[in-house]
């Protein structure tokens, strides 16, 4: 068989990029947008334990992703772990379902790049086109929406370092102002605040679940992390560092989603958070105007939060053109999602694949957003479980693969990840649960699952036994 890889793609990101591409990737605009929701779930100290339970579980995939990608540093990432351990079966499932993953990020950020247009430009909603489970969609919403995923395609479209060109500036702008916030609510800010709403709940019980509700939400908003390994070809960085900056990445942003929580409790009392839910949505900038006491602070915090879109979104779509782009050269899917652009390198027809899904998605209105969180995170951790079951695999049935960044304990890591991100992911399916999916979303899983299937056969119908040629079985 042949070896996975692409000797057309060039090595341009260092250090510095592969840190930025996953910090920016994780930290995004959900601090911006839902941490009310998550304070209002599980109070502030209840929100920060359950991101610390959500990063735990992210800290272990993370170790069995750093020692897999740099014993297999090639494109795919993923694909290839779960192709070692389970074959052209396990490989499929894995990819697929992490594919809804990446899409389901894309969609997402195309939604969320309007709404905050919204919260800058006054009367910005025009053009009333019809209602969607109860949100009217404006033309003026749709229009900004697809512009903007016109934009972030043609950026990428254009090459990796480009990209991590933009994504270097808008992370430190977006670091800028998190710390901007924390800053000043250590100087405004009153421990009675904190004392007030640090859980909610009546008892033990109903605590204890509304920190597992923030802690199921976490992996949508941690991962990110997983770019890296689908761009490993692509990165000039040596094996054994590279798993920890991994690593890096995913403690900087358990941090950085406390430290933002920590703040808003510690400068607004629980009346402001809710009046602030009930009027703008946007409780940390209202925090920030409240630890400045100048209302034109949240605009700068929302400008961070925009810049949070843009770099999540563009690390999703660099990483998931990257998994299309893989499974097309092993013959899972269509060949021309394996195309290269001939001057920028680049894989563009999936990068455009990608992109035309997220012009669509606005289409569907603010509500997709809530849908598509829910499908990609359980796509996420499902596809997460497969990962962590390759790593434990690996270990029993291969222990002479070399791996220049190898984890201590490793069986006790790999069963660990692979029991929590399993546990997560079967939240979302158990009916009568706070956590399991209504009927859109479904709609979505299922119908990604079908489509697969469909496209799973027509492979093997093309490509008979080529198909899943393009692997190395190690």
């Amino acid at each position: 068989m042949t070896d996975n890889t692409n000797n057309d793609f060039n090595r341009v990101l260092n250090t510095w990029d592969v840190i930025m591409v996953a910090f920016g990737a994780m930290i995004g605009w959900g601090w911006v947008v839902s941490s009310g929701q998550w304070i209002q779930t599980g109070g502030v100290i209840g929100t920060v334990i359950g991101f610390i339970i959500g990063g735990i579980m992210i800290y272990l995939v993370g170790l069995t992703y750093a020692e897999l990608t740099a014993a297999m540093p090639k494109c795919g990432g993923a694909q290839n772990f779960s192709y070692a351990a389970f074959g052209v079966k396990g490989s499929y499932i894995c990819t697929w379902t992490l594919a809804l993953s990446y899409i389901g990020v894309v969609c997402f950020e195309a939604c969320s790049f309007a709404t905050i247009i919204q919260y800058i430009i006054p009367g910005f909603l025009q053009g009333y086109l019809y209602t969607v489970a109860g949100y009217d969609v404006y033309l003026s919403w749709v229009l900004v929406a697809v512009f903007a995923s016109a934009l972030i395609t043609y950026i990428n479209f254009l090459g990796t370092k480009t990209a991590a060109r933009l994504q270097n500036v808008l992370t430190s702008i977006i670091a800028g102002v998190g710390i901007l916030l924390v800053v000043g609510s250590v100087f405004s800010g009153n421990m009675s605040n904190l004392e007030s709403q640090p859980f909610v709940g009546n008892d033990g019980n109903s605590v204890i679940a509304n920190i597992l509700r923030v802690a199921i939400m976490t992996p949508f908003f941690l991962f990110g992390f997983d770019v890296i390994p689908q761009a490993a070809e692509e990165i000039n960085v040596p094996l054994k560092r590279l798993g920890r900056l991994m690593i890096l990445s995913i403690g900087m942003a358990v941090v950085f989603y406390a430290m933002i929580v920590m703040a808003i409790g510690y400068v607004m009392t629980p009346l402001q958070v809710s009046q602030s839910m009930s009027e703008s949505g946007m409780v940390t900038a209202d925090a920030i105007a409240v630890a400045f006491s100048n209302e034109a602070m949240t605009k700068v915090l929302i400008i961070g939060g925009l810049c949070g879109i843009v770099t999540t979104w563009n690390s999703f779509l660099m990483g998931g053109s990257r998994v299309l782009f893989s499974m097309s050269k092993a013959r899972m899917l269509p060949g021309i999602l394996a195309k290269l652009h001939s001057k920028y390198n680049t894989p563009y027809i999936s990068i455009l694949f990608l992109g035309s899904l997220s012009m669509i998605a606005p289409f569907f209105g603010r509500v997709m957003l809530v849908w598509i969180v829910d499908a990609a995170n359980f796509a996420c951790c499902l596809a997460y479980c497969i990962v962590a079951l390759s790593f434990v695999k690996l270990r029993k049935s291969r222990p002479d693969i070399k791996r220049p960044f190898h984890v201590s304990n490793g069986l006790l890591v790999g069963t660990l990840a692979s029991m929590m991100a399993g546990f997560m992911a079967i939240m979302y399916v158990i009916p009568g649960t706070n956590y399991s999916f209504v009927w859109q979303e479904w709609v979505i899983v299922g119908g990604w699952l079908a489509i697969g299937a469909l496209l799973a056969l027509r492979a093997v119908k093309t490509y008979g036994d080529n198909f899943c040629s393009g692997m190395d079985s190690l």
